[in-house]
């Protein structure tokens, strides 16, 4: 079987970390894999199974048409052309997407071109991005004109930010547009709950099955190291957070304010931060870039006592199970898919606000054993290999209807 993967990132960050873990299970299996990415580099010994696609031009022409006419997922066109040509000549047996936004692909000729082919698709959905006219989330933003058509986008200034022009109803056409009609695909989310919005939303008639996030349980484990030596954190209770990147919806203002209410013997450490946001920390905090190094966050993991996960709005957080798989509870807020890692044994969930997150702190007695316990029901084989099952149902699939081409005219 020849799998494509398509993504904006190959090895790096939660998604294209999933790719790379994907592909791994696929070469175990005996089948081919190729993962089709937008920006940045892919981790050397993904160099033979990884093609770029456009280059770094092409993402910031494309950044700078999203940015200036909300136009975001309509750049690219040329570094696409090129892309779908590449894919005629790979011919996969089944298409695996991901992320398509991220100023790397013309979304309106991907889908053209697979709406053509009439190749089987498999589509995980990591955010909401898909059935919107704008924003990747709106939970925290309490919208709901996604679920008819958006107008008016309250966060036109949010990812992907627009400076000047609001287009989100037009974008909601054209996503609709595009993204429907496809003869043979099947969406995933990681989460229940993201399941449950798509199935409100103009995605509803595709089938969409929920396959959690899986982890890799030989990297994310116990694993001893002089953190603490190195930062001054001997005898501390350490509070820590993860984020890729640290919008205000991932709750960085919230472990602001929970640096006031802690004790000297307490200290929040935080994973991901710029240079800019680490400047402005409290003293309470203690600020570390964001890092590549998967080993290095398995030895952050296990040196804390506690992994906070503040986020105001997210699908189902890979972090969580990092932390739990490497022994250290969680406590999270009640919103999106991020409470689906836990149950009773391994952490809390509680309301958003940081004082619910003291009150969990101090009433927190969980054993590191039952983390690694949870976390196994998460192993990245096992639920990695539910998309090849996946793969091979689709792949059976007749075509309903025939394929149906839509107008990508601007």
């Amino acid at each position: 079987m020849k799998v494509l993967q398509i993504n904006s990132v190959c090895g790096r960050g939660s998604t294209g970390r999933i790719a790379t873990d994907l592909a791994d299970v696929l070469a175990a299996h005996g089948h081919t894999c190729r993962i089709a990415y937008g920006r940045d580099t892919a981790p050397e010994r993904y160099r033979g199974t990884a093609v770029r696609i456009g280059g770094d031009r092409d993402v910031y022409l494309h950044g700078l048409k999203s940015l200036l006419l909300d136009a975001h997922g309509t750049g690219s066109t040329r570094a696409t052309v090129r892309a779908i040509e590449w894919i005629r000549e790979y011919d996969p047996d089944v298409v695996h997407l991901h992320n398509v936004h991220g100023y790397y692909i013309d979304t309106r000729l991907l889908f053209r071109y697979l709406k053509e082919a009439g190749k089987p698709v498999v589509w995980t959905l990591h955010d909401c991005w898909a059935f919107t006219g704008h924003c990747s989330n709106f939970t925290a933003a309490g919208c709901e004109q996604w679920k008819t058509r958006c107008v008016h986008c309250a966060q036109r200034r949010s990812y992907p930010a627009s400076l000047f022009l609001d287009r989100s109803g037009r974008n909601f056409q054209s996503k609709q547009g595009s993204f429907t009609g496809l003869p043979n695909v099947t969406l995933v989310t990681p989460s229940d709950w993201l399941a449950g919005l798509v199935r409100q939303s103009f995605l509803k008639r595709y089938p969409v099955e929920a396959i959690p996030n899986g982890i890799d349980l030989d990297v994310f484990k116990p694993t001893p190291s002089d953190f603490r030596e190195r930062h001054g954190l001997v005898g501390k209770q350490i509070l820590l957070g993860v984020a890729n990147v640290w919008p205000s919806s991932k709750g960085l203002d919230d472990f602001i304010q929970l640096s006031s209410m802690l004790t000297d013997e307490q200290k929040i450490v935080l994973v991901g931060l710029s240079e800019k946001q680490i400047r402005t920390l409290p003293e309470g905090i203690l600020g570390i870039r964001r890092t590549d190094s998967v080993q290095g966050l398995a030895e952050i993991y296990s040196a804390a006592d506690v992994f906070v996960n503040p986020t105001h709005e997210d699908n189902f957080p890979t972090t969580n199970l990092e932390a739990l798989a490497c022994g250290t509870p969680v406590i999270t807020y009640r919103t999106g898919g991020s409470p689906e890692a836990l149950d009773e044994s391994c952490g809390a969930v509680v309301s958003e606000g940081a004082g619910n997150i003291l009150s969990a702190l101090s009433a927190l007695q969980v054993p590191p054993d039952a983390c690694v316990r949870r976390a196994a029901r998460f192993e990245k084989k096992a639920q990695f290999e539910k998309y090849l099952q996946l793969y091979e149902s689709v792949m059976k699939r007749p075509l309903r209807g025939s394929p149906k081409v839509v107008s990508t005219e601007c």
